[in-house]
């Protein structure tokens, strides 16, 4: 069956916190892109561009990108997905987020086709729930710290405490947070690139003491050599995020060792089918994979919950619940429970326009 349509619609949300800040730009909006994928019998599958330009594109990039791409899909049968896919990467260049979005529109095309959630066509669930870890923006480490326990007297059991590569401040707001949540609830550090690899080393010093479980990203995305370092220097668990933007870097980090787990997102990898062969590739190389930041509509919390089920391993909270300090979504968010958020029974990935 052909698609016949295929709709754009604009996706514009304000952040609750309009100084929500992290080491390389404040995130006051997100400006992405809906994209809808009509066939001839009129099942309609959705997919998700998102456009924050410190991380993936901007909104006038992305709908320039999706409306130059588009004539590519009318008439395509999506049950060709894999070659639709390989036709749209020949023939524009990056764009990974633009790409993710028609990649998970025809997943979720197909799945409700069939009438099957999303996660049977990636090889079906492990799990019916995945739990959350939030994110602390940067901000003093007080009001980091009150925040903190605010997040914990909601149910969640994971925090990850957003860096600014200024050890002494940030060995305050790691030491702050911890007081406040105690000794049960886990903390992650993630630095977004703004340490180099001694100087982590070394700021670490301050910060080992507070029982850290996993470190993300300490270093530049391109400085391999020190994300290996640090990952070899350190006994906590080290992640690989804007390291990790292609397959081929999955590869690499694999072959080297250089990570000990992987951040995996569907809009960084280019969508659906890059994400299942990443998920292979590390789980044969026995390096563990974490679902990183939704950031966006509840459209791509539920694509992700459902490619977070389908991981055999997930021995580490995931980031699927930021929706909720992000405003003015046009779908149904999932609900959280204490920390938890079930994965939506489908059909496709479970989630409709509210």
């Amino acid at each position: 069956m052909q698609i016949v349509t295929a709709e754009l619609r604009p996706c514009r949300q304000r952040q609750a916190d309009p100084g929500w800040k992290f080491a390389r730009a404040t995130v006051a909006e997100l400006q992405g892109w809906v994209i809808i994928l009509t066939d001839a019998e009129g099942v309609a599958g959705l997919g998700y561009c998102h456009a924050i330009p410190a991380i993936t594109t901007h909104g006038p990039g992305a709908e320039a990108a999706l409306h130059f791409l588009r004539p590519l899909l009318i008439g395509r049968d999506p049950a060709e997905a894999g070659a639709i896919m390989d036709l749209v990467e020949a023939t524009l260049v990056g764009n990974r987020s633009v790409k993710a979005a028609i990649d998970m529109a025809l997943h979720d095309l197909l799945a409700r086709r069939a009438n099957l959630p999303l996660s049977a066509l990636l090889g079906g669930r492990f799990r019916e729930s995945i739990p959350q870890s939030r994110i602390l923006p940067i901000k003093a480490p007080a009001e980091m710290a009150q925040s903190a326990a605010a997040l914990v007297a909601k149910g969640y059991r994971t925090l990850k405490l957003k860096l600014a590569g200024d050890a002494v401040l940030d060995g305050r707001r790691v030491a702050e947070v911890r007081a406040a949540v105690g000794g049960e609830v886990a903390l992650t550090l993630d630095p977004n690139q703004s340490y180099s690899a001694k100087g982590f080393l070394s700021a670490w010093r301050q910060m080992e003491r507070h029982d850290i479980a996993l470190v993300e990203q300490p270093v530049p995305a391109g400085d391999w050599a020190g994300l290996a370092l640090v990952t070899r220097s350190l006994p906590v668990p080290i992640e690989a995020d804007e390291s990790v933007e292609t397959i081929a870097d999955v590869l690499r980090v694999v072959e080297g060792r250089v990570a000990d787990v992987v951040n995996l997102k569907l809009t960084k990898l280019g969508g659906v089918r890059n994400f299942v062969t990443a998920a292979r590739i590390l789980e044969a190389g026995q390096v563990a994979t974490r679902m990183g930041a939704a950031f966006g509509p509840a459209l791509l919390q539920g694509a992700s919950a459902h490619a977070a089920a389908s991981l055999r391993q997930l021995p580490f909270a995931c980031e699927l619940s930021e929706h909720d300090h992000i405003l003015d979504d046009p779908f149904t968010p999932l609900p959280i429970t204490d920390g938890m958020i079930a994965v939506p029974p489908g059909p496709g990935c479970g989630i409709v326009y509210a």
